[in-house]
């Protein structure tokens, strides 16, 4: 009976000859260092092409707070060089934002030495879904979620003098403009895991009443209000992108053998 070891080899050596490059640690360190310039630079660009624009960019960025408040009050501020910083921080959320394409690229580029001749031609389409998650993510928090943060939080300051500052208004809407863009690219964090074979659909669908407590806890902790109609409007979009995930996995996961 012939041993299947050269078989097994050979199938080594062909996945080996698809181009995955031999890379030592001063390598992925020049790499990174190298993803991270090119990043800074992106941004930096960004947010000179966006600080013309802060000022309407916040004026459209406070209009959750102004639907909420009868009409006249306005946001404050405590010290003379608030306005200033606060464009500062809005340009620069603005450039996130706008860079997001260049920075997913360059996560692309240092994540690409591990990936095989075959996963590199996904490139468009990961950036393209990355991109597109990251940016539905951050309007999702714009439109839907900090609203209903402004809305409960002001109904809970009811019968008070209210002075709400820009710097604490815009702190916390950064904070869920870029942590609901992060949480929309779960179905692209899944895909990676599948690709490399570390979660399987099945695993996920096992996995799934798990998931949605642990959502429900994520929820609780990023949302800056008690009640359990905000936590749901967070933890809703984070259910039905774990969902999103298992097909992703089912589509691209890596296959594994029977007997795994």
């Amino acid at each position: 009976m012939s041993s299947p070891e050269p078989e097994l080899n050979g199938d080594i050596d062909k996945e080996l000859g698809e181009g995955l490059p031999r890379m030592t640690l001063l390598d992925h360190l020049d790499e990174l260092r190298r993803r991270i310039l090119y990043s800074v630079i992106a941004l930096f660009v960004a947010f000179l092409g966006s600080w013309y624009f802060a000022p309407r960019i916040f004026h459209w960025l406070e209009r959750p707070f102004l639907l909420a408040v009868p009409e006249g009050e306005q946001l404050a501020f405590t010290d003379l060089p608030g306005p200033f910083m606060l464009y500062v921080k809005v340009a620069l959320l603005t450039a996130i934002f706008v860079s997001a394409p260049v920075l997913l690229a360059q996560l692309w580029f240092f994540l690409r030495p591990g990936l095989y001749k075959r996963e590199r031609r996904l490139f468009l389409p990961f950036l393209f879904f990355t991109t597109l998650f990251f940016l539905a993510g951050g309007y999702f928090g714009y439109l839907v979620a900090f609203p209903m943060v402004v809305k409960f939080l002001l109904g809970v300051g009811e019968g008070f003098k209210q002075v709400v500052t820009i710097g604490a208004y815009f702190s916390m809407m950064s904070k869920i403009l870029l942590g609901m863009g992060l949480v929309f690219e779960m179905p692209m964090l899944i895909f990676f895991l599948a690709r490399f074979g570390i979660v399987t659909a099945g695993q996920l669908v096992r996995w799934f009443r798990w998931a949605v407590l642990l959502i429900f806890v994520v929820a609780a902790v990023i949302t800056p209000t008690p009640d359990i109609a905000t936590q749901t409007v967070f933890a809703v979009p984070m259910i039905l992108l774990y969902l999103l995930g298992i097909v992703v996995a089912a589509i691209f996961g890596k296959k594994r053998d029977a007997d795994d």
